[in-house]
């Protein structure tokens, strides 16, 4: 109910969990199209032949709705030519099911990882307009949104090329949406090991190993708070790949 009051009108379609149901054949295995640590994501096909991809999410925790219904409200806000768009949702399950565009020539991981040959539109020309293209919607993010945007799982398996080739930056499950300077320890925990700079893996290894350490008289410690340097360094790792 908190999410439909807020909900934009940004947002183009609350479907309802039958129409969802059937588009993904009763969220049928051979639809799958990708399995993270916040969901899967299943290929629909809505009763117009629209294509979209249908995230389900993992069960939430009660002081973690608030949070998602913040982040499904400015995701509904952002149109940026190089951000995967958000559809619409549903609101009838317990954690909302989300609709976005589909996006059909895979990911950057794959095509970056075929055989040489195999993937000629990926010429080094091309690969410097990914990288400029991934760049603008992460400054976009970081300093163009309302309140910043930290992705904070940027990866090269979360860009895909679409039809024409354009990049588009997708997995927002992650993100959050506070003051960079804001203390949580809840978005510090976040990412693919790999792509995490030191501090994140520092924030890792204390929030996971020891956590007594990250408490100071009932207060987060300062040492372990994020920015958006950390998707910066990770998004130098897909420049290295």
């Amino acid at each position: 109910m908190l999410l439909k009051q807020q909900m934009s009108a940004n947002l183009n379609k609350v479907f309802t969990f039958e129409e969802l149901k059937k588009a993904t054949n009763n969220f049928a295995k051979d639809r799958i199209l990708g399995v993270g640590g916040n969901g899967v994501v299943y290929k629909g096909i809505l009763l117009d032949q629209r294509i979209v991809a249908i995230k389900k999410s993992k069960q939430l925790e009660q002081n973690q709705i608030e949070e998602f219904i913040n982040e499904v409200v400015i995701l509904t806000q952002i149109n940026h030519k190089n951000v995967v768009k958000l559809l619409g949702c549903c609101l009838e399950t317990e954690v909302p099911l989300l609709v976005y565009k589909y996006i059909s020539h895979g990911t950057l991981h794959h095509h970056i990882r075929t055989k040489n040959g195999e993937m000629p539109w990926l010429s080094f020309q091309n690969r410097l307009r990914i990288a400029i293209e991934s760049v603008d919607a992460f400054s976009f993010l970081h300093s163009a949104a309302s309140i910043p945007i930290l992705h904070r799982y940027i990866k090269s398996a979360n860009i895909l090329p679409d039809d024409y080739y354009t990049t588009k930056i997708a997995d927002f499950g992650a993100s959050r949406l506070r003051p960079f300077d804001q203390d949580d320890m809840s978005s510090l925990i976040s990412g693919t090991l790999g792509y995490l700079n030191s501090e994140g893996i520092q924030c890792w290894v204390q929030y996971i190993l020891v956590p007594e350490i990250i408490k100071d008289n009932g207060k987060r410690s300062n040492r372990l708070r994020l920015s958006d340097k950390s998707d910066v360094y990770s998004f130098g790792v897909i420049l290295a790949e």
